[in-house]
Formats: structure tokens, sequence, C-alpha cells
């Protein structure tokens, strides 16, 4: 798999001097924004959960790694020291799955499709994680775990599995808030012994030809769980300060996360975030579902800090539903931008970002990471930033200059950084791929007018030409479709 990088992701800059904030977040466990309090003053640590690498991402799976990089980055901003955790769920039943039917090895599937994540996390200017820790990789702290929570019963093992009791945690579904009694949970397969139908494994009992390792509760893998709960300590400790995810993630995994956590000892995580998803016609974005649009392939023919500025401007608790039609706007949006910061440069000549962002700015992303009203300041500023080009004020051009920078250098979209700077080779492509577009589809209604007369010699006559060009026509119910000929 091609790489995708476009060059390394900077960290955002600092204000020089930084006045008393008060930062607030919706904490899905309190159901309600709350003012952030980090555990150690001038520090922020956050998990997220990451990929599970059973196959390459889709623009849905980088979303909430890019929500996160824009929080991690505006903690950053504010002068805090961010730790940040992403895991890597490398052995499921679905990587197990794709080894068979494919005869490969699950550690290659596995290596394989972590590495397109990391790809796909470094085209759109997603920083590197602190540590980004594999589940396979943290057996003993799992085995230990374990052990710890059936001497305290809270979970038993049964026919090699390993399972968490959940009526010996009285607040198990607060996350959730949903009612135990109302909480149908089936067993999976080859999950057996059950005490409750509702107990969830944390370890899973080896099957004939499946990778196992060697427990005293008997040969198997990690449950999901389990591995997070595990990393988390291990890299956070007892007490952590942010725990995000998926909005899909609340229940099970974030909720069996907190049981065994809590019931091992931990304080565990003091604010829950979790994202919104993509969706396409009203559907959640799924491999499984058929409506997934990789990354490896958007990149092909949009600009990847456009795809960054289209999944990342709407507020991280929103959905976003995919279409060809918001793309091209986003794309127009951040245009007008680069436009500006364009003709500005070339007035006032280079210009470094402001060594603070403009107050409306913080004031958004002091607010739950309001990105929507920070970018709409961003605009303004733009508009600005123009009329003082249209009268010749290159004072003012400067300073708005600068405050674009700025803004958009907080949020990973500054496409002066040098970190974007390859980028520049791709958005001639795009534009070159878009201009072809309309061309051939000028001709494309042409042979339809023509095949719609009855006029087939002219049809086929304009298709031979278009393959002579080095396109290959297809005709679909949806209407004909253009692509490079592959010879």
């Amino acid at each position: 798999m091609p790489a995708l990088s476009t060059g390394a992701a900077r960290a955002p800059p600092r204000p020089t001097t930084l006045d008393p904030v008060t930062l607030r977040l919706y904490d899905t466990s309190a159901r309600q924004i709350r003012d952030f309090s980090p555990l150690v003053p001038g520090c922020v640590s956050i998990y997220l959960c990451g990929a599970t690498v059973q196959a390459a991402p889709h623009i849905g799976h980088i979303r909430s790694g890019l929500n996160f990089d824009l929080m991690r980055r505006w903690f950053t901003y504010r002068g805090y020291e961010v730790t940040f955790i992403r895991n890597v769920t490398d052995i499921d039943d679905k990587i197990i799955v794709k080894s068979a039917e494919q005869g490969r090895p699950w550690w290659a599937i596995g290596y394989e499709n972590e590495r397109a994540f990391n790809s796909a996390y470094a085209a759109l200017g997603c920083l590197p994680a602190t540590y980004e820790p594999r589940a396979t990789g943290h057996i003993p702290e799992m085995v230990e775990m374990m052990r710890t929570l059936i001497d305290r019963g809270h979970a038993y093992a049964a026919d090699g599995n390993v399972y968490f009791d959940v009526r010996s945690f009285p607040e198990y579904l607060s996350l959730s808030n949903q009612e135990l009694d109302n909480l149908l949970q089936p067993e999976g397969e080859g999950e057996t012994g059950k005490r409750d139908p509702r107990d969830f494994a944390m370890w899973k009992a080896a099957k004939p030809g499946e990778p196992a390792w060697e427990t005293p509760f008997g040969p198997g893998r990690p449950g999901w769980h389990l591995e997070c709960s595990a990393m988390a300590h291990k890299y956070l400790g007892t007490a952590f300060d942010i725990h995000g995810g998926g909005v899909d993630l609340v229940f099970p995994h974030h909720e069996n996360e907190i049981a065994q956590s809590r019931a091992y000892g931990d304080e565990f995580a003091r604010y829950w975030a979790h994202n919104a998803w993509v969706t396409m016609s009203g559907e959640k974005m799924s491999k499984s579902l058929g409506n997934s649009v990789l990354v490896s392939e958007m990149v092909k023919n949009w600009r990847p800090i456009v795809l960054r500025y289209y999944l990342g401007g709407p507020h991280y608790r929103s959905t976003v539903e995919y279409s060809e039609e918001s793309l091209r706007e986003a794309d127009a949006a951040f245009g007008r931008i680069e436009g500006f910061l364009q003709r500005a440069t070339e007035l006032a000549g280079p210009t470094a970002p402001a060594g603070r962002v403009p107050e409306a700015f913080a004031e958004a992303m002091d607010d739950d990471f309001a990105v929507p009203q920070a970018l709409a300041v961003v605009h303004t500023t733009v508009r600005q930033g123009n009329a003082a080009l249209g009268e010749g004020d290159k004072s003012a051009v400067a300073t708005a200059l600068a405050d674009v920078r700025a803004m958009l250098g907080v949020l990973g979209l500054d496409p002066l950084d040098a970190s974007w700077a390859e980028g520049t080779g791709r958005r001639a492509e795009a534009d070159l791929h878009s201009v072809v577009d309309s061309l051939v589809g000028l001709v494309l209604e042409q042979r339809q007018a023509a095949r719609g007369r009855k006029d087939y010699a002219t049809a086929d006559a304009i298709r031979d030409e278009l393959k002579r060009a080095g396109l290959a026509i297809e005709d679909t119910p949806a209407g004909p479709r253009w692509e490079l000929s592959p010879e």
C-alpha cells in the first residue's frame, strides 16, 4: 500500500503568555458540559480507543483520531503537557476470520492495516500518539488484572474463559444509563460456562487453529474490553483525565472497561468524550454495510488538507453525512481561505503566525472544542483581510494574515506550514482532475444525446475517441462514468 504521508505533522504553537482559562467539555458520564480540571496541574492525559486493524481505514475511522487530534492541539496551545495514548487492537474475531480466508498469518494482516491507519492519520495531519500500544504486547498485564478481579469476587474462570460478573459491580451501566434487568446480551460463540448471559468475556478460550497465549486460566486470547483497561493502567496509571472514542463504544466497550478497571481498584477516567459517526445515506459508515470510503482512495481525488477541513470542521459530537457535494463545498470554503493567504502574502510578504489567536476563536475552542464557531472566526478574519486588500492597507492585511495563520496552525490546517508543503502537488493534480471531469462530462452529454436519438455510430465514435485519449467509459444505471484507462 503506498504511503499517504504529506510530511510530519507539527504541534500547534503556544502563546507567549497564558491567562487563567476555563476550558469546558461535554462529559458523557455526567451528560452535561463540565469545567475541565486536570488531575495533575499543567498536564492532560488522554486515552483514545484506536483501530481494530482487520481492514484498511475509511474516513469514519479516521474522524475519531482527527477529532481527538484537534482536542490535543488545543490543550497544547493552552499550555498543557499532553500524554496521548491510542491503542491498537491487533487480535480479534474479524482478524482471525480474515487470516483463515486469505491463508495469511493474523499478525501480517494486523500489521499491514496498522501501517495503513498510521499513514492515513499522517496524511490528514494528525500528530503521532505519545504511545501506541498493541493489545498482544500486554498479555502479562491482563493476566495480573484477571487474577486480582477473580480474587476479589468480580470475575470467574469457566471452560478456559474468564468472565466479569456484572452483578458484582453496582455501578455497571451508569455511563450508558441502562438498566441491567432490561439488558439482553446473548452468549458469544464459544463463550460457555457463564453464570449470567450478561457477563462479558475478559479472556476467550482458544479454538483449534487459532492464535493463543498461555495463561493460568488456559490458552486463549484477550477479550476486547480487557485490553484497554490493562493498557490504560500501564501507560496512564490508576487515574487519568479523558477517555475518548466513538459514540458507538459507550456500550458495551466503555461500560465494560469501567467495570473492570474500577473493580480492580483504579479511579480510571475522570471525563468521557465521544465523537459522532460519519454516515452515508443516514447509516453509520461501515465496511460490513458496504458503504465505507477508504482514506487511501479519497486522497487520490481530494487534497488531504481539504479532507481534514471537511472531517474536522463539524463539531465532534455532530454527525457528518458524507456526500460528494458537501466535500466540494468544503473544498470551495477552504479555497477561499487559501486565496486570501496567497494574495495577502503577495502584498505583505511572508508573515509568521501571530503569537496568540483572536479571543473569539479561543472562546469557541474553550467551549467544548467548538470548531465550527472557531472556523467562523477564521472566515470573518479572511473577509476583513480581503477588504483590507481591496483598500491596499498593507498593515491591516499583515495583521489578518498573521491571525489567520495562527488559528489555522492550532487546527493543523495552515497550508503555508511546511508540514503541508508536499500537498501542493496533490492540489494541482486534484484541480486538473476537476477540469478534465468537467470537459469529459460535456462530451459524455453529447454521447448520451446521440444514443437518445439512436445515432449509435456517433455515440460509438465518441467513446472510441475518449478511449484513444486514455479514458475508459463505463455505462452504469446512474449514468456513464469515466476513469483513466489501465492500458
